[in-house]
This record gives structure tokens, sequence and C-alpha cells, in this order.
């Protein structure tokens, strides 16, 4: 598999290598340089979810790793399913979030850690990263314990429910987790920072976790063919229209690609909160990101979005026009008002999937149907939810298990400089 950097294309490299570098070149993004298309869809969607999935990765993947590896990674990384619940008479919820940090970044987090076990050299590794929620438990669980390997993950302090702190701020070991006193974005920018410092890939043999990495994307291309799989069981004149909670927009990427694997999805729908950057510049043209503000959907409080690029770079290999897709903006208030309605309804929810659930509800025709992806247990946002539908939503065991852990984050203001020190002084040296 080739991949080139969007932001350089002369740069030209392995998955291997786009594994390792995480960003090319100047920040750039690596992307496939072909999209495999797949011949015989219904072939596909008829196959069980884990060996469908390894089906697909392999499209990617030939003549990197052999096929026992690949079905090897893939079958360690997915060890837990994703079922498709229907919500009312049109509306599907594709539950991204019975892995072991109740999450949807579960799925790429773990087959990420597949791919740099399977492709390391012995030589340590640092993960940096950053999260607005859920990726820092995600990572931090796929790596914890593994030799040869630590992971340091940045969090906007205060940002963030306290229940997805816990998951991945009280595990130690080699997991170290800093609270940066700025946003998402700050902390975003401080690991490109990172990335472009010499001294600190080469010193520290420096990677990353977020979604800009090409690993995990293709992992959660690999759920979308389960959505579709599903839904064509109960809908099988009808192609569904899929309803994204979006904050970095790494999952829409990957449910464009497999569209343009050859996925039958009517179209996408890109919902945000108020941190609606792509809304906006998806109805004027103009790309003008406002200062991000803090919202009850925490994790997509991005204004910044890393992955809109390849979004971009797909419609155009594609030849998609940027119109097809649909982007919508909710406050708090509406959200709150859809996972009202939605418990009325029987099924209990969050912030993030509620916004998803109403982008959806807004989107669709008389005879459409469609699906909204669920990327988070309603536990971890455990005061929002019991606030809002006046109930105690009883905690998974993952929780109960942090829930009085001891938090072993180490604060930081939003400064490289400080941050380059506590890379070399406190994560090298094992302290």
């Amino acid at each position: 598999m080739q991949l080139y950097n969007l932001s350089h294309p002369e740069q030209k490299v392995s998955f291997s290598d786009a594994v390792r570098l995480g960003l090319g070149q100047g920040r750039g993004l690596f992307f496939p340089s072909n999209i495999p298309k797949l011949d015989n869809i219904d072939a596909v969607l008829a196959l069980p979810f884990v060996a469908r999935s390894q089906f697909i990765i392999k499209q990617f993947l030939q003549g990197e790793l052999a096929d026992e590896v690949v079905d090897d990674m893939v079958a360690k990384a997915f060890e837990f399913g994703a079922p498709l619940v229907q919500v009312d008479a049109a509306r599907y919820c594709l539950e991204l979030f019975h892995g072991p940090t109740l999450a949807f970044k579960d799925f790429g987090a773990r087959f990420m850690a597949q791919c740099i076990d399977a492709l390391g050299d012995g030589q340590p590794l640092t993960i940096l990263t950053a999260t607005s929620g859920d990726t820092g438990a995600a990572v931090a669980h796929a790596f914890h314990g593994l030799e040869n390997v630590k992971v340091v993950v940045l969090f906007p302090k205060g940002k963030i429910s306290e229940l997805q702190q816990k998951l991945f701020t009280t595990l130690g070991g080699n997991i170290h987790t800093v609270a940066i006193e700025g946003d998402f974005d700050a902390c975003q920018d401080l690991v490109k920072q990172a990335f472009e410092d010499q001294d600190i890939r080469q010193g520290l043999g420096l990677n990353s976790a977020n979604s800009i990495n090409i690993s995990r994307l293709l992992a959660q291309v690999c759920y979308y063919f389960e959505a579709v799989a599903q839904f064509q069981q109960r809908h099988p004149d009808k192609q569904a229209v899929i309803a994204v909670p979006s904050g970095n927009f790494g999952n829409l990427t990957a449910g464009l690609l497999a569209k343009a694997m050859g996925l039958t999805i009517g179209r996408f729908v890109a919902a945000t909160n108020a941190n609606d950057t792509v809304p906006r510049y998806l109805a004027d043209g103009q790309w003008l990101p406002h200062k991000t503000v803090a919202t009850l959907s925490n994790a997509m409080d991005v204004s910044e979005p890393s992955n809109w690029p390849r979004v971009e770079a797909c419609c155009e290999v594609m030849s998609w026009p940027l119109s097809d897709l649909i982007g919508t903006s909710f406050s708090d208030q509406q959200a709150i008002a859809e996972l009202l309605a939605l418990h009325q309804g029987g099924y209990l929810s969050e912030p993030h999937a509620a916004i998803a659930a109403r982008a959806l509800a807004e989107n669709l025709t008389d005879n459409e149907a469609g699906i909204f992806l669920a990327t988070a247990h309603p536990a971890k946002f455990k005061d929002v939810v019991d606030e809002a539908l006046s109930i105690d939503v009883p905690l998974p065991p993952a929780l109960r298990q942090v829930a009085n852990a001891k938090c072993l984050a180490q604060s930081m203001p939003v400064s490289f400089a400080d941050l380059k020190s506590y890379l070399f002084t406190t994560v090298a040296a094992g302290k």
C-alpha cells in the first residue's frame, strides 16, 4: 500500500512507514495513492464481522504483511461487536461502545497497537497523542504494559468528563498523562509541534495514535461495512443515510473510504456541536475556525479538525462534490432535547449520539431510513445524562473499577518548551 503526503505529494511512503511516522513533512496527512475497489459487495457483506474486516484490511495491505499476520492482528483487535439497534421506524443506532473503554476509539487504537507490535523493530517508541475525550482511554489501554512503548496523552484540563479522564489517568506504568491548561485544539497543536521537532522525533522514536495515524482509519472503515450489512438485512431495498457525530473528522473520513471501496451508502450527514467550522464551510465555502467553545458533547469540541484534508482528498479522488456532504450543528439545548426524546422512545443515549440522531432525523425524507453512530457509552457522561433525564445511569464494570482511583495526570500550561522538557526529563527517563 502506497500513501502520499497531502501537504507534500512528492513524499510517498509504505503503510509500515506511515504507521511509524504518523505525520508527514509539514504536518501533512498520509492518504492512499489508490483506494481498493471491491467487486462483489454482497459477498463481502455476507461475511461475519471479523472475517469481513480481515478481508477489507488485506485489500489495503497487500504485499506488506502476510495474510495470516493481518488475520491475527484483526482478530485480536476486534474482540467485540458493533450492534445496530433500532430506535424508531426510520432510525437505527450503530453502537460502537462495546469495547474495553466503552468508545468507538477502541477499534482503531487496538488495531494500531497490533500494527505497532507487528511492524516494530524492537526499538523504543513514544506514542504522543491528544484527546478530546475517548482517544486517551482507548490508546492508553491498547498500549498499556507493552514493552518498549511509552504513551503520553495530552488532554484539555477540566474539559472532559471525570469518568472519561479516570479511564486513562489512573493506569500509570508506561502511560503518562498531561492536563493541558487550554482546549483540545491547543493539545493537538502541541502534538503537531512535537512532530516537527527532530530532537523529539529521533530521540524518542515519536509516533501518534490520533486519527491522523492511517492504521486507525483503516480499522474504522470496517465498522461501516458492519453497519450496512446489518441495515440491509432489515431494508434490502434501501441505501442508508449515515449521520456521524463529528469532531476531528476521522470517523467521517473512514466512512467516505468505505463508500469509495464500493459500500452502498446513500449520503453522509456530518453532525457537530457549536464548534461548527465544517458546517459553515460547506454552506459558504469560507474556512473560518472560531475559538473552540466548551459543550456538553466535549469530544466534539474541535474547531480545526485535523482530518478535514482527508475528507476533501477522498471527495476529489472520487469526483464527489463537497456539496454532497451535509453539515449540521446543534446547541447543547438541542442535544438535551433529543436526548430526552430518545429516552422517552425507549433508547438511552448521550449528547454526542443525540446530536447525530437529531441530524439524521432532520435529513431523512419520508421513504428513507438511516443510521446514526453512538461513539461512547452513556455512562461516560453520567453527570449530563443523569441531570437531563432525571435518572441514575448505572456504571458498567470498566467505569466502576476506576471511579475512585487516583488521578495521576500532571498539569501543564500551553507551552511547547514545557512539553519538550517533560518528554525528555520525565517520560524518557522513566520517572
